[in-house]
Formats: structure tokens, C-alpha cells, sequence
């Protein structure tokens, strides 16, 4: 009597769906909440789907992207993101975080302790209250102002000459701590030998920091700044508190120019759109980060 025996190619097949049956939920999940509403708004971006008026939409192409690019806020809007996550994200809570983690690493344990406390209480706070916070010291008869005063030096509506520049700083003041956490753990795996060794060859502070610090930090650097430029790309709620993106639009970045012609203009297909892009230009970047991380040293 012959016995049957499993085939190898079959025996491996129930091996996978056996592992990857665990993730079978997660993968449900993800497809449900997360590929799904992607995908509907994909959908939505291509009609003239709208809040009040409306009994149907209908299916109109590409025409809600030709009137983004056609549209002159839409540029003022995609110009103004791209300042202000290069200033606060690529320039400002990468660098100063950097900076952060490097002193604090040759401070005394009072210092990291307060200079820690009070960076990572700017991070906790809810988006709303930092809004109001960095208003109250941004605004005319604001604490910025009065220190100008005190100082004899002029002062200025802060909020109303340089709006784009105040909302990239309060995104700054706001998320430095993630950078320096990031950093202050990447630095915290460098072998010291390795920098008392270029000490003694007398290699100073600037060169050991750029021939061997940040070489060995360069995928915490990567991914430091995906994961800033991303949560950057999506900043809402600290605009609309401090400016609404006003005056006149003029720190009205690429959220912000989506909900007024999604929620208050009532063009959700237009906005859809409009969210699409920045979905498609958050994508861009993950992209080349993902390829940097992926170069060797």
C-alpha cells in the first residue's frame, strides 16, 4: 500500500499562510480604514461632488487638477508649504534638534534635565494651545514686542508682515523635541573611542562632527527628516489658530487652501483634489528618503 506525501511546493504554501495568518487582522484593518478612504477620495477627486446644492455628482476627468494649476492661490499655497517645511522642518527642528542633542550630551545632568523638560513640554501640548501660545507672543501688543520695547529696538506686527515666518517658527518651538530625542539616541550609539581617537589626532569639535558624527548618524538623519517633512506637510490646526493662512493668504499653505474649498467654499471635489496632490507630493518625499536610507555609508 503506497503512502501519499505531501508535495514540498504545498507544504511551503501552508507554512506562509500559516505565518502570515497573525497579520490576516492588522491587513483588514489597514485595507478598511486606511487604503479605503484613499481610495474613495481618489475617486471623489475626479467629480464635482459638492456640500450644498447638489443632487448628484457627476465624473469630470482631470478638470479639477487643470483648475489647481490653473489657480493662482493654488500656487501661492503649494509655493508657501515647500517654505515653510523647508524652514521649520528641513532647516529648523532638524538643525536645532541636532544642536540640542549634541550640547546635552556635554551638559551637566541639571541642565539635560530642564533644557529636556522644557523642550518636550513644547511637544506634548496640544496643537490648539501651542497655537494660542505662540499668537499671544507673536501679536502686536504681544511678548515678543514687549521684549523688542524693553530692548529699544523696533518693533513690528509680526503677524501681519512676516505670517509665514511666525507659523514656521511656532512649528519649530513645537517640534524640535522629536529631532532631538531622535538624535540624542543616535548619538548615544557612537563608540566613544571612536571620537576620543580622533581627539587625540586633534580633529576638533566641527571636523569630528562632520567626518564622523554625521556619517554614523546618517539613517537616523533620514529618517528624522521623512517623518518631519511628513507631519510638517499635514500642519493645520497651529496655522489656523495663529493666522487662518491669512492676511491674505499669505501663510495659507496647502491644508489650510484644502479646507476652504472643500468645507468652506462647499468643493469637495476641487479640495479632494487638492489633497490628492499633497498626498502625491508627501509620497515624492518619503520616496527619496527612502532612497538616501537605503545608500550604504
Amino acid at each position: 500500500m503506497r503512502t501519499k506525501v505531501a508535495s514540498p511546493r504545498r507544504g511551503g504554501l501552508l507554512r506562509s499562510l500559516t505565518r502570515t495568518l497573525p497579520l490576516a487582522p492588522a491587513v483588514v484593518l489597514l485595507l478598511l480604514f486606511l487604503a479605503g478612504p484613499i481610495v474613495y477620495c481618489a475617486y471623489i477627486a475626479f467629480t464635482d461632488l459638492q456640500l450644498t446644492g447638489q443632487a448628484h455628482s457627476s465624473f469630470v476627468g482631470f478638470a479639477n487638477f487643470r483648475a489647481a494649476f490653473e489657480d493662482e492661490a493654488f500656487i501661492n499655497a503649494v509655493w508657501l508649504t515647500l517654505v515653510f517645511t523647508v524652514l521649520s522642518s528641513l532647516i529648523g527642528q532638524n538643525t536645532l534638534g541636532l544642536a540640542l542633542a549634541a550640547l546635552m550630551q556635554r551638559a551637566s545632568k541639571p541642565v539635560r534635565t530642564l533644557v529636556g523638560a522644557v523642550v518636550i513640554t513644547a511637544w506634548v501640548l496640544p496643537e490648539v494651545v501651542a497655537g494660542f501660545l505662540l499668537y499671544a507672543f507673536f501679536r502686536r501688543e504681544g511678548t515678543l514686542n514687549a521684549i523688542l520695547d524693553w530692548l529699544h529696538l523696533p518693533s513690528q506686527n509680526w503677524m501681519f508682515t512676516l505670517p509665514i515666518l511666525a507659523v514656521s517658527f511656532a512649528n519649530v518651538w513645537r517640534g524640535t523635541a522629536f529631532s532631538m530625542l531622535v538624535y540624542s539616541a543616535a548619538l548615544g550609539e557612537i563608540p566613544k573611542e571612536i571620537t576620543e581617537a580622533a581627539e587625540v589626532d586633534g580633529a576638533g569639535g566641527w571636523r569630528r562632527m562632520w567626518h564622523i558624527t554625521l556619517p554614523m548618524i546618517r539613517r537616523s538623519i533620514g529618517t528624522n527628516l521623512m517623518l518631519n517633512t511628513l507631519q510638517t506637510l499635514s500642519v493645520f490646526g497651529l496655522i489656523w489658530v495663529m493666522t487662518r493662512g491669512g492676511p491674505g493668504g499669505r501663510s495659507q499653505t496647502l491644508p489650510l487652501f484644502m479646507y476652504e474649498q472643500a468645507f468652506q467654499n462647499s468643493m469637495i471635489g476641487y479640495g479632494t483634489a487638492v489633497a490628492l496632490l499633497l498626498l502625491v507630493v508627501g509620497s515624492l518625499f518619503s520616496l527619496v528618503y527612502m532612497r538616501l536610507l537605503r545608500t550604504e555609508v
